[in-house]
């Protein structure tokens, strides 16, 4: 039986990367998307998701809206470095039309809290942007956090940082938030910059889906080109951009695909070290660890899988309008 499954999305390249992931995976049934905030505005990524889901003929799946902002401010504006990284319209300045369907009108919040009422240990949660629409459903109702299972992307345990030498840039864009959901959550796995930077993708593989001459393959072809020349001017030593987002679901796919620490977590949030995640040396000792931390990865075996999903959905778009010149012969 597939696993049901909500993406909480703050909809840039990785994220879309992740969503067709999703879509592709037989074990996987996708019966949400929820927005958030952070390589996008809200609009902007609940925008992207409706596209994509269209694109890749999946226009039945719906999608909320979550909250606007981190939960300590009142507003939110894009980084400088999370439009260079994603582009100003989160796919790397690839031109995509919008979907027939509109976003939901019951709010993400709403949505969530529902769903694990509704489905239980049936249902796994998979936010890849910051923790502030899971937190708010966690006030929402107290059972939520007793009840959900979340696998998240986000936080950095023993290695540095990449928006300072010790945050993660989903958890710094709410360390409050993410603070609140490891210590009330009852399982949480964290996929983090510790393994996902181990998950690199290149050119050759981006190679693979432009010559498929379908829509979706051109898609995602140039938008994760855009995001590896990226790569290239901030992290040359990668030798790729990092499949942060896609790990996750590929976790959610195959949960042997990582090796997991299991402790209780904590986020700092305040003074220099604010968005650094570590234990909670507080519940050290107590018998219960709700968070499991992934620190290695089977990388050839997770790209293999990740690889043939993707290369299979976008072969199943419509056809571009450079493959049909190709086989006009043109």
């Amino acid at each position: 039986m597939a696993k049901k499954v909500i993406l909480d999305l703050d909809t840039g390249i990785d994220d879309t990367l992740a969503l067709v992931y999703a879509i592709a995976s037989p074990e996987l049934e996708l019966i949400g998307v929820t927005g958030t905030y952070g390589n996008v505005l809200v609009d902007t990524g609940v925008r992207n998701a409706l596209a994509v889901l269209e694109m890749f003929g999946r226009p039945d799946v719906p999608v909320f809206a979550g909250p606007t902002h981190a939960s300590t401010k009142d507003s939110f504006e894009v980084t400088e470095v999370s439009a260079f990284i994603h582009g100003q319209n989160g796919v790397g300045e690839i031109e995509i039309p919008d979907a027939a369907r509109r976003v939901e009108e019951k709010s993400a919040v709403d949505f969530l809290v529902e769903s694990v009422r509704e489905h239980g240990d049936e249902l796994l949660i998979i936010p890849t942007g910051p923790s502030t629409t899971v937190a708010a459903a966690i006030e929402a109702d107290p059972g939520f956090a007793e009840n959900a299972h979340i696998i998240m992307m986000g936080g950095a345990l023993v290695i540095p940082g990449n928006v300072s030498p010790v945050a993660e840039a989903n958890v710094s864009q709410d360390p409050e938030a993410t603070d609140l959901l490891f210590r009330h959550a009852k399982d949480v796995t964290m996929i983090g910059l510790d393994v996902t930077l181990q998950t690199l993708l290149t050119y050759a593989e981006t190679a693979t889906w432009r010559e498929l001459g379908t829509v979706g393959g051109d898609f995602l072809a140039d938008s994760t080109d855009y995001y590896i020349k990226t790569y290239e001017t901030n992290s040359p030593h990668l030798g790729g951009c990092g499949l942060h987002d896609p790990l996750a679901v590929g976790v959610a796919v195959d949960p042997s695909l990582v090796g997991l620490l299991h402790t209780n977590l904590k986020v700092l949030t305040e003074g220099e070290l604010r968005g650094r995640v570590m234990a909670d040396e507080t519940r050290l000792n107590d018998p219960e660890k709700t968070a499991h931390v992934a620190l290695t990865v089977d990388v050839e075996r997770f790209l293999g899988e990740f690889m043939e999903r993707l290369t299979r959905a976008a072969r199943q778009t419509a056809t571009s309008e450079l493959g049909s010149r190709s086989s006009a012969g043109v």
